[in-house]
């Protein structure tokens, strides 16, 4: 009964992401803003690196190729934390369900487009937050759930 609770949750996240992205390319132009609040604008950004702009350089392909193998290691470890859980852990479950869809949704994008399309952008003023997309916010909200279990734990 382990596999449903963390492959729905991961399969609903992907959906949600590339849906996102899709209605982004379709809306936003290459570097445009839609101004949504006075907090929060819809953009299109092309992000060679990791998360929050981390090795974001387009000249160069070597860190895709890391990017491939850190979502190949998450997802053989989100398989073996999911098979060494005894299955009533249904919150660590789908914190693990959150993680693989993040790293599915972005890997899905990477594939396809050689980087990851981000379109959230949070800000105060001039200052922004980098730009992020759904499958970053189940990646966060996956790692932190995992992070309150082991501290419950304890």
């Amino acid at each position: 009964m382990r596999a449903p609770l963390v492959l729905v949750p991961a399969l609903i996240l992907v959906c949600l992401d590339q849906g996102g992205k899709y209605l982004a390319l379709q809306h936003i132009a290459p570097r445009g803003v839609i101004k949504v609040t006075d907090f929060f604008n819809l953009v299109l950004v092309h992000n060679y690196g990791a998360a929050f702009g981390f090795l974001n350089d387009p000249s160069t392909t070597w860190q895709t190729w890391i990017f491939y193998l850190a979502t190949l290691v998450a997802c053989v470890a989100v398989f073996f934390l999911a098979r060494s859980s005894d299955g009533k852990d249904n919150f660590f479950l789908l914190a693990l369900g959150l993680v693989l869809g993040g790293a599915l949704g972005n890997l899905a994008d990477r594939t396809r487009f050689g980087p990851v399309l981000d379109f959230l952008d949070f800000h105060y003023g001039d200052l922004h937050w980098p730009a992020f997309n759904v499958a970053d916010i189940g990646i966060c909200a996956g790692a932190g759930l995992i992070a309150l279990r082991i501290l419950r734990r304890r």
